[in-house]
Parts: C-alpha cells; sequence; structure tokens
C-alpha cells in the first residue's frame, strides 16, 4: 500500500536511455507502461505525452555505435505504472 504513495509522478517525456536528458532513475526502480491508442505496446525506448508519440526500435538495424534505429509512432500516449 506504501509503495503506491511513494511513487514519483510520471513525467511529460521519459527515456529509458541513461545518456538521455529525460532519463530519471527513480521511476525505473518501478514497473512502467506505456498505452498508444489503448493498446498496451512492450518495446517503448521513449514517449512524449504532449506532443503524443513514442519511439520504438525499427526492426533490427542499428546505427553505426551499435544502438537499434528508432521509429516514431504518434497517437495518444498514457503511461502508467504496473
Amino acid at each position: 500500500m506504501n509503495d503506491i504513495q511513494n511513487r514519483p509522478p510520471l513525467p511529460d517525456r521519459l527515456s529509458v536511455d541513461p545518456r538521455s536528458p529525460f532519463y530519471n532513475a527513480a521511476i525505473f526502480e518501478h514497473d512502467v507502461g506505456i498505452k498508444l491508442n489503448d493498446k498496451e505496446r512492450f518495446e517503448v525506448e521513449e514517449y512524449c505525452i504532449s506532443e503524443g508519440w513514442i519511439k520504438i526500435p525499427a526492426g533490427k538495424a542499428l546505427d553505426r555505435k551499435g544502438n537499434p534505429l528508432m521509429t516514431k509512432v504518434k497517437g495518444t500516449v498514457e503511461p502508467f505504472y504496473r
């Protein structure tokens, strides 16, 4: 019961990449879920609620640094704690 009250509020924009300025380690201590157009997505790397997009990996393609290439998908974004 106390765990629910101690969760930090979800920000407008969040990234799972620690090098990103939108990364927040305190939020990732809890399990975060993302819904895009009322469908739960599991492969989300970054999201922005106000602009209405998520970034997901584009297949198995990698950039020259070995990071996955990202595709931006637009729609209604709803983050939540599981």
